[in-house]
């Protein structure tokens, strides 16, 4: 997620050099542009994540334990995680329009059929079909804005496309909330099939005909060569695994609080429960300000700073006060967000080739890392409550600081090898 949304950061390629028929602001063509891939990215966040707001229902409903209930999720966002790099490689091939039209249709028809499970194994087993046709989405659309939008415009562009990711996430979430607090759990899942339909043909009506897209061929060996590249590269492994294991502590700490607060003492009810996620809102201007914070204290300075906002965040939740929880859901929403804006930005920093490939990578580490949370969360509140929960999230933050204090080592070794290097050349 790009840094504003709850997943799907891709990072473009070098977009192609300025031509008279791209894109610009204030044109007819932009502004039906940005309508689709905003109400595109509507449609795909809140079905990703549908069940997530629902899960104490669906366990009453199903008779399902936590960590049964929690593969609802954790199968949609994994099938993201292994269909996301194959998928944007035949975009390469078929066309982004094309892959983003066929995604978003399978999605949505599965969205439809979601509500009548008639047990949890087929739920699960649908909410996977679900994620790995979502996977078709986020690479192609942001090829799509590269190719097709002129480069000055390219960041407002996909602003409003993480926009969508964002408010697709957060408004699924509240939408299944109150819906189920009336009619049920079905009931609210079939609300979102209907919104994400009604994006659906809104994304297809508005979308302005790829004017730039040149059908490439499928060469699997310079797709492998190119993955095993980065993946020896230790600085993208180590970006890589930040962006999992701070979504790691985010799915774990979203998928259960639920759980928790439908429970004695504060037996929330399902609508207020959803509202809960108006938090994401924090994220949006947490992710929006790493930038600025980047420059002031450098990369390894602002994920410090996450993962301490996020630590301080997961100990704070273990109040017995509903405020104190929802403060500490704040600052775990914020040192999230940010520290995943710094990986998932530091990765097109890092990759010199292949940086379709490179974000790819890295959005796959993100959702396995979601739907590791979402699982080991589910099982640690079973076996132990929150506590257990929150204990998970503070290893994965060390995990965070593990990493980040080796990559500072390696740097400094890498410096002292250098200066080394010209030492000996003087001489």
């Amino acid at each position: 997620m790009p840094p504003a949304s709850t997943g799907a950061s891709t990072t473009v390629a070098a977009s192609p050099l300025s031509s008279p028929l791209q894109l610009t602001p204030g044109a007819a063509g932009y502004r039906r542009m940005s309508f689709a891939l905003f109400a595109a990215g509507v449609a795909t966040f809140a079905l990703l994540y549908s069940t997530q707001a629902l899960l104490p229902l669906i366990s009453a409903d199903l008779g399902a334990t936590a960590s049964a209930a929690s593969w609802t999720v954790s199968a949609a966002t994994g099938a993201l995680a292994l269909f996301v790099l194959p998928l944007s490689a035949l975009s390469e091939r078929f066309g982004r329009t094309r892959m983003m039209t066929v995604s978003l249709a399978v999605a949505v028809a599965v969205g439809l059929l979601v509500p009548f499970a008639p047990n949890v194994g087929w739920l699960v087993a649908l909410r996977a079909v679900q994620g790995a046709a979502i996977a078709g989405l986020p690479a192609s659309a942001m090829a799509y804005l590269a190719e097709e939008v002129k480069p000055k415009a390219l960041v407002a562009a996909i602003g409003l496309f993480v926009a969508g990711n964002s408010i697709g996430g957060m408004s699924g979430r509240i939408l299944t909330g109150w819906v189920a607090q009336a009619w049920g759990w079905r009931a609210a899942l079939l609300a979102v099939g209907a919104l994400a339909a009604l994006c659906a043909v809104a994304f297809r009506l508005l979308l302005p005909k790829a004017r730039h897209f040149t059908p490439g061929s499928l060469n699997p060996r310079a797709l492998a060569r190119t993955v095993r590249g980065h993946l020896a590269d230790p600085l993208l492994v180590r970006l890589y695994a930040i962006g999992a294991l701070f979504m790691t502590v985010f799915g774990a700490v979203y998928t259960v609080i639920g759980y928790r607060l439908t429970a004695a003492p504060f037996n929330l009810p399902q609508g207020l429960i959803g509202s809960i996620f108006l938090v994401y809102l924090v994220g949006t201007v947490s992710s929006a300000a790493a930038g600025k914070l980047v420059a002031r204290v450098g990369r390894r300075g602002a994920l410090y700073l996450a993962v301490s906002t996020t630590a301080a965040g997961l100990l704070l939740s273990l109040a017995s006060s509903f405020p104190a929880i929802l403060a500490g859901l704040v600052l775990i929403t914020a040192g999230f967000f940010a520290g995943h804006a710094v990986a998932s930005s530091s990765v097109s920093h890092t990759a010199k080739h292949g940086r379709a490939q490179a974000s790819a990578l890295y959005q796959s580490a993100y959702y396995l890392g979601s739907s590791a949370g979402g699982t080991l969360g589910a099982v640690a509140f079973h076996a132990g409550g929150w506590p257990a929960t929150v204990l998970l999230g503070v290893l994965a933050v060390l995990g965070v600081v593990s990493v980040t204090l080796y990559g500072s080592h390696a740097a400094r070794a890498e410096r002292r090898t250098h200066r080394l290097h010209l030492a000996h050349a003087r001489h």
